[in-house]
């Protein structure tokens, strides 16, 4: 989709040795990547442990952009290992496979793919992927697919709260709350209007190595 933005830009980013990989029908110039044809002949039989297993668990494993809050947007090194506790997000905060998360944050953000997509893998709880998130629809969303644990960033509550009221809006089974840069005025905000949902507010870094959780509320 993002193919006619980088195009233009090909031959600039030929000179500074940058690889353009797309996943797509094509047909694609010389010198990019098309991802399709080689999943397409790739395959179906896993290679052996030894080809893709790391060496170490502190190599880097992916890229990942920060949100930009020290400065401008940046890629973030994240290693195996990194990753790897990310499987145990949710655990952390009091979600099991019973649940049903409720994840509209991007997914080239740590927030989303990391500790959303693959905390839900960790627990083998289920994903509710919403491609952007509304705020009149959230909570129509939530009894429709059963929404019981829903992870934000600070001013998705605010949003929430900052909404007309609605008939039900405490009918749901929303039961708990996770996230980063939830203000205490929006917090209180939205427990008395949505009733008592439990909130545990985390704090952390995508190039950092502490992460910080509120489990007293």
């Amino acid at each position: 989709d993002l193919w006619g933005s980088v195009e233009p830009l090909l031959a600039s980013l030929r000179e500074d040795g940058v690889a353009v990989w797309v996943l797509g029908a094509g047909p694609f110039p010389p010198g990019v990547v098309a991802l399709q044809e080689l999943l397409d002949a790739a395959s179906e039989e896993l290679q052996p442990e030894d080809v893709w297993e790391p060496e170490d668990m502190n190599d880097t494993c992916l890229y990942i952009f920060t949100s930009g809050t020290t400065g401008l947007p940046k890629a973030a090194r994240v290693s195996h290992l990194k990753a790897v506790m990310c499987l145990s997000f949710y655990e952390l905060v009091g979600a099991s496979g019973r649940d049903v998360v409720y994840l509209a944050l991007p997914l080239y953000h740590m927030a989303g793919s990391l500790l959303g997509i693959v905390g839900c893998l960790g627990i083998g709880a289920t994903c509710v992927l919403k491609e952007k998130f509304s705020a009149s629809q959230f909570w129509d969303d939530c009894r429709a697919e059963g929404v019981t644990v829903f992870q934000y960033i600070g001013e998705l509550c605010r949003y929430l709260v900052n909404q007309p009221q609605r008939p039900g809006e405490r009918q749901h089974g929303l039961r708990l709350a996770v996230g980063s840069g939830l203000r205490p005025d929006v917090w209180r905000s939205f427990q008395q209007r949505f009733g008592p949902v439990r909130i545990v507010e985390t704090y952390g870094m995508s190039e950092g190595n502490v992460t910080l959780f509120n489990y007293t509320g």
